[in-house]
C-alpha cells in the first residue's frame, strides 16, 4: 500500500516531465533521422543556456515567496545595451558613433553593473516600502520597457563586432561557449544556494520570514542581494541572447519571465517559498525547450506552441499548489 502511494505521488509530482518524455519518444519515432542528431542536441543546449541563466535569477525571488515579472524586459534591455556598445565601428547605422571600441568582456561587466541598479531598486522597494513583489516588478517591467524604447528609438540593432558574434558561434572543444557560461553559472548558483550563508538565509526567509527575522537574519539586506543577483543573471542572459540572435530590439526577451517562472515551478521551485534546487531549474527549462522543438519537428503550427506553453504553465502552478496544500 505504501509503495502504491509512493508511485502515485511520483507520477503526480512529475506529470509534466513524464508527458514531455513521451512526446520526445513519439517525435523520435516519427522523425528519427532529423530529431536524434548531434546538431539538434547542440541547438537545444544553445537555446537552453540563456534561458537557464535567466531562470536561475528568477529562482531566488520565488524561493523567498516573491517573483520578478521584469526579468524578460531586463534581459531585453541588457541585449540592447550590449548591441549598442558592441556594434562594429565601421557599421554605417551605428547607434552610438562616438562610443569607444572596447572588448566584449568589458562591455559585459558594464551591462551587468547597469542592470544591477534595477535589481537594487526592486529589492529596496520590496524590502523597505513593503510593496508586494508582483506589483513592484510589474512596475519595473514597464519602466524598463519604456527606457529600452527611448535609448533604442525603437530601432532594431545589428552590425555586431565579429568578436561578439563569436561568443555564440565558437566552442570550447565540443562544448559551445554559451553552454560553458550556463555550466559555470549552474555551478556557482548551486554553491551559493547550498554552501553559503546567503543560501541558508534565502531558504529561511522563504520558509518563514518572521521566524528568520527573529533568528537574526537581516531580511531586508538578503532580499536586496537576491534581486540584485537576479538582475545580474538577466544581464548575462540578455548579453548571450543578443550574441546568439545576431541582433536585438525592444521585443527581445518578451515573455521570457513567464517561461522562467514556469520552468522553475516545473523543476520543483515552489512559488510558496522555501523550496528549490538548481538541478530542478535546469530540468524545467529543458522541458520547455524540448516541448517547442518537438512541436516544431512534428510540423505543428507555431501558434499552437503558445497554447501548449500556456497549458504547461497552468498545470505546473496547479501541481505546485496541490503539493503545498497537501503538506499543510
Amino acid at each position: 500500500m505504501k509503495k502504491t502511494f509512493s508511485v502515485k505521488n511520483f507520477l503526480s509530482n512529475n506529470a509534466i516531465i513524464l508527458l514531455i518524455l513521451l512526446l520526445m519518444i513519439f517525435t523520435a519515432l516519427r522523425q528519427s533521422e532529423t530529431f536524434l542528431t548531434f546538431e539538434n542536441a547542440r541547438n537545444l543546449l544553445i537555446n537552453v543556456a540563456p534561458r537557464f541563466i535567466l531562470a536561475c535569477g528568477v529562482s531566488g525571488c520565488l524561493i523567498t515567496k516573491g517573483t520578478d515579472l521584469s526579468a524578460g524586459r531586463q534581459a531585453g534591455l541588457a541585449a540592447c545595451l550590449s548591441a549598442m556598445m558592441l556594434q562594429d565601428i565601421t557599421y554605417a547605422a551605428r547607434m552610438w558613433p562616438g562610443f569607444p571600441d572596447l572588448p566584449w568582456p568589458v562591455i559585459l561587466v558594464m551591462v551587468i553593473a547597469i542592470m544591477a541598479v534595477f535589481g537594487a531598486i526592486n529589492g529596496c522597494v520590496i524590502a523597505f516600502l513593503k510593496v508586494p513583489p508582483f506589483i513592484a516588478t510589474l512596475g519595473m517591467q514597464t519602466i524598463v520597457y519604456g527606457l529600452c524604447q527611448i535609448i533604442t528609438k525603437n530601432q532594431p540593432l545589428g552590425g555586431y563586432k565579429e568578436s561578439y558574434r563569436d561568443v555564440a558561434k565558437n566552442s570550447l572543444g565540443p562544448v559551445p561557449i554559451l553552454v560553458v557560461f550556463a555550466i559555470v553559472i549552474g555551478i556557482f548558483m548551486w554553491f551559493l544556494y547550498n554552501k553559503t550563508r546567503h543560501g541558508k538565509y534565502m531558504y529561511a526567509i522563504g520558509g518563514n520570514e518572521s521566524a528568520a527575522q527573529v533568528a537574526g537574519v537581516n531580511v531586508a539586506a538578503s532580499l536586496i542581494r537576491i534581486y540584485i543577483l537576479a538582475s545580474v543573471m538577466y544581464a548575462l542572459a540578455g548579453f548571450l541572447m543578443g550574441a546568439k540572435a545576431g541582433g536585438a530590439s525592444t521585443a527581445t526577451g518578451f515573455g521570457y519571465e513567464l517561461e522562467a517562472i514556469a520552468a522553475c515551478t516545473i523543476g520543483g521551485v515552489s512559488a510558496n517559498g522555501g523550496v528549490g534546487k538548481v538541478s530542478g531549474i535546469l530540468v524545467g527549462v529543458l522541458v520547455f525547450e524540448v516541448l517547442k522543438i518537438c512541436l516544431q519537428f512534428l510540423g505543428i503550427d507555431p501558434a499552437y506552441t503558445y497554447i501548449a506553453q500556456g497549458l504547461v504553465i497552468i498545470v505546473a502552478v496547479a501541481l505546485d499548489l496541490r503539493k503545498y496544500l497537501a503538506k499543510k
